[in-house]
């Protein structure tokens, strides 16, 4: 086995905007290094002034150094087909595989991470940092933050790693069906194993303790795999993966219940990641009130907060559509319902009734239109056995979720909802539970 053992130093934290501006590498063939490659590396990019501070390399330093174009050939050579070492593995190898791939290379290699591994062979030790590390195990290091001291160093630790691996956790790591080079850093290959493959929601926490991304599965430990089988060059997935040092989840008993809890937390964590669904949907009302004549009014506006609406719409177009149906056929005004009535004057009652009599037009109007929103439940598979999983719609809102007893009588909705958790009703939510119950009709229970 041939390691090629990496250390660079960058413009930046992400491949796709930064650039390297130092390389080094040691070949290794398990006893001795056999090859070595370091040089300079011209960036094309001011390097800002708080990194020169930390690796002493200045713009100066490298003006006459070689642009990474003029070594890719070398630096592939030195790295195809070897196993990459690095410590955090994927920061190295994520820049150069970038940069390697924008002059023609394609890098065939396997990867192991040094942090990775010394905490599974030097477990407990305070720090896995570079420097913390060397200081543990007593393994010297010169010219910190620079790409020959800090891979010279990584050498001496792996080495060590080599000498010390009585559990063979190496060749583990090396095996294909082995995901845990991809993990973020401070994520462990176990907290992936312990993930059930059930429907469910997982949340993705920093170093807080803080959720920065939640998502849904129809299988949670497949779903969650599959966020770091391919880890890009872009500033927001190199963020995501570094941010991420904890998984949560919530086991749903199906993934519909799965996607709405989904769309639920999102709207109660915001958090950072999910950057399409956090969007404040607009919903819009439909609400009656008595002018000074005495006239029910009719009349759709955005949802306010201190009024009821008689019902609720998540778009302008659906609200004013049921009230063209209400007006037709209960022989409302247009005008009393703040719609232009220019073009109807020859279709629709326009010489109003006294308030009394057009009210009761009204009123027969709204009933009509509570009696025909449906009340259903959406049985699904639970989480235990002797158990469904419920999903109440009541009067066209979505109600809440949560499990009932296989041997519960669906006859009474207050009996149901005793079993059932609130949840805030929008229309992402009522479309998703309609288009369902319309797939599965079978799994739809009419109430009364």
């Amino acid at each position: 086995m041939i390691y090629a053992i990496v250390d660079i130093e960058t413009t930046g934290g992400y491949a796709a905007a930064g650039s390297i501006t130092e390389i080094a590498i040691f070949v290794h063939d398990g006893h001795r290094i056999i090859d070595q490659y370091h040089s300079l590396v011209k960036p094309l990019q001011p390097i800002p002034l708080f990194i020169q501070t930390m690796t002493g390399i200045t713009n100066e330093m490298v003006a006459d150094a070689p642009v990474f174009e003029a070594v890719a050939a070398e630096v592939y050579d030195l790295l195809n087909d070897k196993v990459f070492v690095a410590h955090s593995v994927n920061f190295d190898f994520s820049f150069l595989n970038h940069a390697l791939q924008l002059c023609g290379y394609q890098l065939n290699v396997k990867k192991l991470c040094t942090v990775r591994l010394t905490r599974k062979i030097f477990s407990g030790l305070p720090s896995y940092s570079l420097g913390n590390i060397c200081r543990s195990l007593d393994i010297p290091i010169q010219n910190r933050h620079r790409a020959g001291g800090d891979a010279q160093a990584t050498v001496l630790l792996f080495e060590k790693l080599l000498c010390n691996d009585t559990q063979n956790h190496i060749q583990q790591f090396l095996k294909k069906s082995s995901k845990e080079q991809y993990l973020p850093l401070h994520l462990s290959k176990e907290q992936i194993e312990q993930l059930p493959r059930t429907p469910g929601v997982y949340y993705f926490r920093n170093q807080k303790g803080k959720v920065v991304y939640v998502g849904k599965a129809k299988s949670l430990k497949q779903r969650v795999s599959s966020h770091f089988t391919h880890n890009g060059a872009g500033r927001q997935k190199q963020e995501f993966i570094r941010n991420v040092h904890d998984i949560s989840y919530q086991r749903c008993g199906t993934e519909l219940m799965a996607a709405i809890l989904e769309e639920t937390e999102i709207k109660r964590l915001w958090p950072v990641y999910n950057t399409s669904r956090k969007q404040v949907a607009t919903q819009y009302g439909l609400y009656v009130f008595e002018d000074q004549r005495g006239y029910a009014r009719l009349a759709i506006e955005k949802k306010r907060k201190h009024l009821q609406p008689v019902h609720t719409f998540g778009l302008l177009w659906e609200g004013y559509r049921i009230l063209w149906n209400m007006i037709e056929r209960h022989q409302l005004s247009p005008e009393l319902c703040f719609v232009d009535k220019t073009k109807y004057e020859g279709e629709y009652f326009i010489q109003y009734d006294d308030p009394g009599t057009y009210n009761q037009r009204v009123e027969k109007a709204l009933c009509a239109l509570h009696d025909a929103l449906p009340s259903f439940a959406v049985l699904g598979d639970g989480i235990e056995e002797n158990q469904y999983s419920c999903l109440l719609m009541e009067k066209g809102k979505f109600f809440g979720m949560g499990y009932i007893p296989d041997s519960m009588k669906l006859d009474d909705i207050s009996r149901i909802k005793k079993h059932l958790t609130p949840y805030p009703d929008n229309d992402f939510i009522r479309d998703m539970i309609y288009r369902h119950a319309q797939a599965y009709p079978m799994q739809r229970i009419n109430l009364t």
